[in-house]
Formats: C-alpha cells, sequence, structure tokens
C-alpha cells in the first residue's frame, strides 16, 4: 500500500468511530505520555531549585562529598537521597547558643553508604537533619538519630561543614 493508499485507509476508519470515541483513544494514548512528561519535569525541577553545598570540612569530603539541599531531602554526591518529611524546627543549640536553623524530620530513617564506603553516621538510622549558618560563608549540617527532634548540637551523631551556595 502506497502512502497515500495509507491515508484514504486510516481516513475510512477513521470514518466508522464516533468522535467521543476517537476523543476517548486519544485521551487513553496520551495521558500516561503527559503524566510522564509532567513528572519528569517536576523532579528536574525540584533538582535544580536544591541549594548546592560545597564541601569543606574533611569528614564531608571524606563522608558525604557535596551536597544538594532543600525542604524535601539531601541528595550526597553519590546520588543517594534522604527524603524529608516535614520541618520540625527552625532554630536550634549550638554550643550552648541559639541560633536560626532548619531541623529536618527523615520521612525513612536510614544510614546510607556514602562516599569512600563511608556511612552517614555509623551509629544507626538517620531520624533528623539540621542546617545552620556556620560563619565565614559556611553552613553546618549535623545528623541525629534519636526519636524525639534534636534540641542541641550535643545529641548528633555526625556534623559536616560546607561552603554556602553561590
Amino acid at each position: 500500500m502506497g502512502q497515500t493508499s495509507e491515508i484514504a485507509y486510516v481516513s475510512a476508519i477513521e470514518l466508522h468511530i464516533s468522535l467521543p470515541q476517537r476523543i476517548e483513544m486519544r485521551n487513553l494514548l496520551c495521558r500516561p505520555m503527559t503524566v510522564a512528561a509532567l513528572a519528569l519535569m517536576a523532579s528536574s525541577a525540584c533538582a535544580q531549585e536544591a541549594d548546592h553545598y560545597t564541601a569543606v570540612s574533611k569528614t564531608a569530603m571524606s563522608v558525604t562529598g557535596d551536597v544538594w539541599l532543600d525542604d524535601f531531602g539531601i541528595t550526597f554526591e553519590n546520588e543517594e537521597i534522604l527524603e524529608f518529611s516535614d520541618l520540625v524546627a527552625d532554630n536550634f543549640r549550638v554550643d550552648g547558643r541559639r541560633v536560626p536553623a532548619s531541623v529536618y524530620r527523615v520521612a525513612e530513617p536510614a544510614d546510607p553508604e556514602l562516599e569512600n564506603g563511608n556511612q552517614l553516621c555509623g551509629s544507626g538510622d538517620v531520624t533528623y537533619v539540621a542546617n545552620w549558618a556556620s560563619g565565614n560563608g559556611m553552613s553546618a549540617i549535623a545528623v541525629f538519630t534519636g526519636r524525639n527532634p534534636p534540641r542541641s548540637s550535643d545529641e548528633m551523631c555526625a556534623l559536616y561543614t560546607y561552603e554556602d551556595p553561590k
């Protein structure tokens, strides 16, 4: 069949299908593709909006590498992710002094294996992540294993220091 014949054949078939049936067929074919495209765009947008923190402390360089952090989770250099379920506090006590901070509850507690086979905490699943400005263009990110939201840096199992996003 030539191209002209095929078009005529398809058009003849379409003539025998009612308009509502053609719309339903189009929707059945297009909806999954549209949903997939939207999901891909949303995940790309979220990844692009996360702030990039450059590892500067020896601990951060050897365990986490650079990280990308936003209100939804933290992504490590090896692409492991801890997603957050909610923000539980907007301040925190560091060395006895209250500072503005973000304290997040981890949606699915875990102690992921990161750079060089190192664990994020090493002494249990991470349940909370806190970050705050530590001064001079640096930020601190601490991880915790407790059941209750941490109130101070005294409760952390690990501390990592990063250069603030540019």
